[in-house]
């Protein structure tokens, strides 16, 4: 499946569908900076999307929303997460009476695999190296279906619902941030921004610099994978997507990096305000606060804080 598959119409029909999904989404808030005690050094106008708020946690319930309307009810499907996919997952196959399967990182926090475990899904815990692999025995020897959870055309216009949301509150942004791990979530928003007519928009993914597969992607000029590490595990898939490679490259102004005592020094700084948001989730606001994106001086801004599936095992670990 190519770029040239994702159109406004496609992303229309999704949105409706993710609005209608009898799994609940939710149009989350999106609020000023000014009305939080978050510091801010910049003087530009940046409102945050609160899809830490979302049901299940995270922005993924969007994509898996659109992937089970478009899939036979009952089936037997398997996908690889290192939590926030598999959660949606997992609440959307109990739903739907579907068997799934979850193939996890063995760094993921145990609570999430235990959390995903409770909606009777399997879990399975192996290297990160090993996921693909493990993911193509099941559907080879146990006749299971793969469900993607980064790249798969269904999932990316089922994300791009939060992309027009937020044009609904701020019609033509100057700037968007977006967290980037297997490139879902920002291809969906930058496609369903861009191809609305903000052609003037500029839009930042970001990640890691332990599991920065996109950045290099875009240094290479095709989709790559490495050995990721990072404290935001979600945001540490050992590739990039094909699909979401194509539509960045097409839609997105770049790539920034942040490094793991930044993320934990937002998540502190969020939860101080009063605001529970992930390691993963807070990429965007990290880039922001840390001056990693260029020219946002009186600009119209979004940052988008994409989950809150933080347990206090994992809150132990920050500052």
């Amino acid at each position: 499946m190519s770029a040239e598959a994702v159109t406004l119409d496609l992303l229309r029909e999704a949105r409706e569908t993710v609005r209608g999904s009898p799994l609940g989404v939710i149009n989350t808030p999106m609020i000023p900076w000014g009305q939080t005690t978050l510091p801010l050094d910049i003087h530009c106008n940046i409102h945050i999307k609160l899809e830490n708020m979302q049901r299940t946690g995270s922005f993924k319930i969007r994509g898996v929303a659109n992937q089970f309307a478009r899939r036979e009810k009952g089936g037997h499907f398997v996908t690889m997460s290192a939590g926030n996919y598999g959660k949606s997952f997992s609440y959307a196959s109990k739903h739907y009476g579907s068997k799934g399967k979850v193939v996890m990182p063995e760094t993921a926090p145990a609570s999430r695999s235990i959390l995903i475990q409770s909606f009777g899904v399997e879990v399975e815990r192996v290297p990160t190296s090993c996921m693909m692999d493990v993911v193509t025995r099941c559907v080879q020897e146990d006749n299971m279906t793969f469900l993607h959870s980064f790249d798969d055309l269904d999932l990316i216009a089922g994300h791009a619902s939060l992309g027009m949301e937020v044009l609904e509150v701020m019609p033509q942004p100057d700037v968007v941030v977006v967290c980037c791990g297997g490139g879902g979530l920002l291809a969906g928003v930058a496609a369903a921004i861009k191809l609305s007519g903000c052609d003037k928009t500029r839009i930042y993914g970001v990640e890691p610099e332990g599991a920065c597969t996109m950045y290099k992607s875009f240094i290479e000029k095709k989709p790559v994978g490495m050995d990721t590490k990072s404290i935001a595990s979600g945001l540490a898939p050992p590739f990039a997507g094909k699909l979401p490679f194509e539509l960045c490259q097409r839609y997105v102004e770049g790539i920034v990096l942040i490094n793991d005592e930044e993320i934990k020094a937002a998540v502190s700084t969020l939860y101080s305000s009063g605001l529970v948001v992930e390691a993963s989730g807070c990429a965007a606001f990290a880039a922001i606060v840390n001056n990693k994106i260029p020219g946002l001086e009186g600009k119209n801004v979004v940052c988008i804080l994409s989950g809150g599936n933080i347990g206090k095992d994992e809150l132990a670990n920050f500052p």
